[in-house]
């Protein structure tokens, strides 16, 4: 499939951040290829969707759109270890090192924004939560944020008071405790309400997961605590959509789905790639890419996958259609980024920008509500 490597005009140019200073490159100097599929723009245009995505080791949140003139448009914020990511045409939570992120789309509608941009988020709300390790995140019919506390092994919410409010725990973790015991990380929302977690393994020690990551994988129904997939390889990112329950078994390289009659998973088609984050759209998936880290995820069978394949792992995106496993279109980053974390598809959002933390626009964007007497006229 032929590729536009050309970057837009418009890609916005990540903003200082203090956080770098440590860092032998800083945030602000990594330097980052995008390429993308020739069709990716029409794509996105047609479905009028957009895309949010993450990559915690350059600590981004990318936003990714379509311009007036059909060209896609890459647009890019930093933001300490940017994990999970979910959200709407007006409002996206993102988790962060120590902060779960609340932003506001600005714009009223037909407003347009330097003339391209039909949505601008604001973070209007950044609440500290502490180190967390906070991964994948989901909001509730009553608007609340779920939260995947990988830290402490459990569901929770955010508390007005304290770092957070734990609502859920797998039954094989005996207490919570600061240790990363079985590496809890996906979840799942089922009619707006949280359904299914993945699980590294079921260790009830410290950082036990590490010691199972070839095939203790389980996927967990938290209503009822079952576990209703078993023997995976460092699951990731489950979704519900079309009636199946679809998750990452990122060990192997492989999407498919959960068959709940024998609690296996059945793989559908083979990424390039470490996986890690996903959204669903209609029958599109769009599934996150990461390069493996040496030593960390060395002796899995994606590995073995890759030589297989005679394949080199990817850092990106790729759209795997859901039908037939074949990938539609993709993204592809070069250079300083080798990991992502999260994927969201946002509907209904053609061309989104997000307002920095570093710039003028966060000081000198002031909006307000219209007043009773000025919505009359």
């Amino acid at each position: 499939m032929a590729e536009n490597k050309q970057q837009p005009a418009t890609a916005e140019q990540p903003e200082a951040t203090a956080a770098a200073a440590a860092n032998p490159k800083t945030l602000t100097q990594l330097k980052v290829e995008k390429s993308c599929s020739r069709g990716l723009a029409a794509f996105l245009a047609q479905a009028k969707l957009s895309l949010a995505f993450t990559s915690y080791q350059t600590g981004r949140l990318y936003l990714v759109g379509v311009e007036p003139k059909g060209r896609i448009s890459f647009h890019e914020r930093i933001f300490e270890r940017a994990m999970g990511v979910v959200g709407d045409a007006q409002r996206i939570y993102m988790g962060g090192l120590y902060q779960l992120w609340r932003f506001e789309n600005m714009l009223r509608p037909n407003q347009r924004m330097k003339k391209i941009y039909d949505k601008v988020f604001v973070p209007r709300n950044a609440q500290t939560i502490g180190d967390l390790d906070i991964h994948e995140l989901g909001i509730r019919k009553n608007g609340k944020v779920v939260f995947v506390n990988t830290k402490y092994s459990c569901l929770a919410e955010p508390s007005v008071t304290h770092s957070f409010k734990p609502i859920w725990k797998p039954e094989f973790i005996s207490k919570l405790a600061p240790e990363d015991r079985c590496h809890l990380n996906g979840l799942a929302m089922v009619k707006q309400e949280p359904k299914y977690v993945t699980a590294v393994c079921k260790s009830d020690s410290v950082d036990g997961w590490r010691d199972r990551r070839q095939d203790g994988g389980v996927v967990i129904d938290i209503e009822t605590n079952e576990i209703v997939c078993e023997g995976l390889s460092m699951p990731h990112s489950p979704r519900w959509a079309n009636g199946k329950l679809w998750v990452l078994n990122a060990g192997s390289g492989e999407i498919g789905h959960v068959d709940f009659a024998t609690k296996q998973f059945v793989p559908l088609a083979f990424c390039p790639g470490f996986l890690r984050g996903m959204s669903i759209h209609g029958n599109i998936a769009a599934v996150g890419l990461s390069k493996p880290r040496n030593k960390r995820f060395e002796g899995l069978a994606l590995d073995d996958n890759l030589k297989a394949r005679d394949a080199d792992a990817w850092c990106g995106i790729q759209f795997i259609n859901l039908a037939n496993g074949d990938v539609q279109h993709w993204i592809r980053l070069e250079g300083d980024i080798t990991e992502l974390f999260d994927v969201a598809f946002l509907p209904g959002v053609s061309n989104p920008m997000l307002v920095g933390l570093r710039g003028n626009e966060i000081r000198d964007l002031i909006t307000f509500e219209e007043t009773l007497d000025a919505a009359k006229n």
